[in-house]
């Protein structure tokens, strides 16, 4: 064991520790086990007698909330629904993943903006109030992206293009039969500790939805 974490030590770039990396690949497993096992399947919420179908496209708009500079922040993505309904504090939760483009424009205050490209996946659970009868939710997700470049700003710069994402949201579904979707989305991003330099960054956005 001593000589293969000896072996892993040298052979990673110079501010990267053994432990860090096997927290990171468990991270990695535990999201893809999250959405695999589950198997997608036909998730939909009830609200009365009306259905909402379990795929979805969705836009979101953003800006980063710190830093000397902000970031604008612009999102396409789809949305679909997996696993069981439970029934759980009074509420309903269910999960569903989110795959997206996002693109980042940094302001810069000598050389310019600068745009960067984000894809990433995120699994999410969601509650929905009122044993899932209610129009209103909460979602929680984590997630992992990958940028095109190290992402920069005049106070920020990411250490590694890869990235890890957690999200807090509260929404609403509204229209005849609750196909409509709006959120206020709280987002973080960052690489976990795996390389220093890891400011992240943590972004208010907000996401509008159709679900077919």
């Amino acid at each position: 064991m001593l000589k293969q974490d000896l072996l892993l030590r040298r052979d990673l770039p110079r501010g990267i520790q053994p432990m860090r990396v096997r927290k990171t690949v468990a991270a990695c497993v535990g999201v893809g086990v999250m959405v695999v096992l589950a198997g997608p399947a036909m998730a939909q919420y009830r609200q009365g007698a009306e259905m909402q179908t379990s795929w979805g496209v969705y836009v979101e708009g953003g800006t980063t909330l710190e830093g000397r500079s902000k970031s604008d922040v612009a999102t396409v993505g789809v949305t679909y629904n997996f696993g069981p309904r439970r029934e759980m504090w009074g509420g309903e939760v269910t999960t569903h993943g989110d795959f997206f483009v996002s693109n980042w424009r940094a302001q810069r205050q000598f050389s310019g903006a600068q745009t960067y490209t984000q894809i990433g996946a995120i699994a999410n659970a969601r509650y929905r109030f009122d044993a899932g009868a209610s129009p209103w939710f909460m979602d929680l997700g984590i997630g992992l992206t990958l940028f095109d470049g190290y992402y920069e700003t005049d106070s920020r710069r990411f250490s590694t293009q890869f990235q890890f994402t957690e999200v807090l949201a509260l929404g609403r579904n509204f229209g005849a039969s609750g196909v409509h979707e709006v959120s206020l989305r709280l987002q973080h991003v960052s690489n976990g500790g795996i390389r220093e330099p890891n400011p992240g960054e943590n972004l208010v956005k907000l996401r509008y939805a159709y679900r077919f």
